[in-house]
Formats: structure tokens, sequence, C-alpha cells
């Protein structure tokens, strides 16, 4: 098992380390030819505009589009914008899943927060542990999923931000999540995601 963490722009570090707490082999991808050999790969937070042009100019869109076709990406945050099929605005984007998102949907890095959330497709992971308690960093929200996409998450109701709306998405192997896994100490979405890459 090998997963890469592209490594443009942003939290790829994190990623990562958590992998490698996991015991799983992972390297850094910033050119296609990173890509081979790998069973998965993950698209980290930060700047999506940034990550994108910066794939475009590694000439990484079609090799990861053609990667997207038959193994395991997953996008947290930024990396769920870049997946999506419609951001809402022009930007490079791999356009693999049929999500549409909305860029910075909470506000600023001010407005960022962090809830416990109902994720059930991790109760496979670890079916004693229910609640998962996510960060939301200047985070987009998916606003839209279209078949064969599927919802595996919202905010819940009492929520003060987006109660109901829709923070992860399963399409296949491809993973979007609105929230930061790589920032908390629990690893159930780098399990759940190297189970998919398998």
């Amino acid at each position: 098992m090998k997963i890469g963490v592209l490594a443009l722009q942003g939290d790829f570090a994190e990623h990562q380390t958590t992998l490698q707490q996991l015991g799983i082999n992972s390297i850094q991808v910033r050119l296609p030819r990173d890509l081979d050999g790998l069973n998965g790969l993950i698209i980290p937070g930060g700047e999506s505009t940034t990550i994108g042009k910066l794939a475009v100019a590694y000439g990484l869109m079609e090799p990861l589009r053609e990667f997207a076709k038959n193994r395991a990406i997953w996008g947290t945050c930024a990396g769920a914008i870049f997946l999506s099929k419609d951001a809402q605005r022009n930007q490079p984007l791999l356009e693999v899943m049929d999500i549409t998102v909305e860029r910075n949907a909470f506000g600023r890095q001010v407005d960022s927060f962090e809830i416990d959330i109902d994720i059930p497709a991790l109760e496979t992971i670890d079916p004693d542990m229910k609640s998962y308690h996510a960060v939301f960093i200047r985070a987009p929200l998916i606003r839209e999923v279209r078949p064969p996409a599927e919802v595996l998450s919202r905010l819940p109701e009492n929520a003060v931000k987006g109660s109901g709306r829709i923070v992860a998405a399963r399409q296949g192997r491809l993973l979007a999540t609105s929230f930061h896994p790589e920032l908390t100490e629990d690893d159930r979405f780098h399990r759940y995601f190297v189970e998919m890459a398998k």
C-alpha cells in the first residue's frame, strides 16, 4: 500500500504524518511521475485556486484525471473543491466528482469552528466510536451531490452555521470532506480512505 499526498501547497505534511503513524508508506506528489505505483492520493487543504494553477503549471491536470478513473483520491477542504465539477467560479478543477461546492461558505479565517458530526460510514472502521470531531477552517460546503455521488455526512440540525448542510461525500473511489481530519488525533477517516484505496 502506497498513498501519495499532493504537495503543491497547503497542509500536506499533516496528512503524511497521519499516514506514517498508521504504518502506511506515503510520498509527496509534485510531478506526474510521482503518481506511478500509488494506490491512492490525498489532495490537502490550502488554497484551491493556487493548487489548481500549480497543477496546470506542473502538467498534473490530465494525469490526475486519469488517476481518478481507477484509483482512490480524497480531497479535504480545498482538495474537495479541486475534485468537484463545479465551484461556482472560474478556476482550474479536476471535474471528476459530481458535486457542486461553495468556497469559503462559513466566512473568513476568524469564522473557523469545530463541531461533532455523525458519519455512519466510519462505523465500518470503528463501530464503538460514533461522532466525529470535525475541524472547519475557511471551509467550503458541498451544495449539491448528484448521482453517482452520495452524501456521507451533514452538519447537525443544531449547528449554528449551515445546519443540515452537506460536509462529506463519496463517489466510488473519490472522497470529499469540507473539514480537516489531518488536524485531529482521530485517524478514522485516513483508515477509511486506505480501505477505499485497497
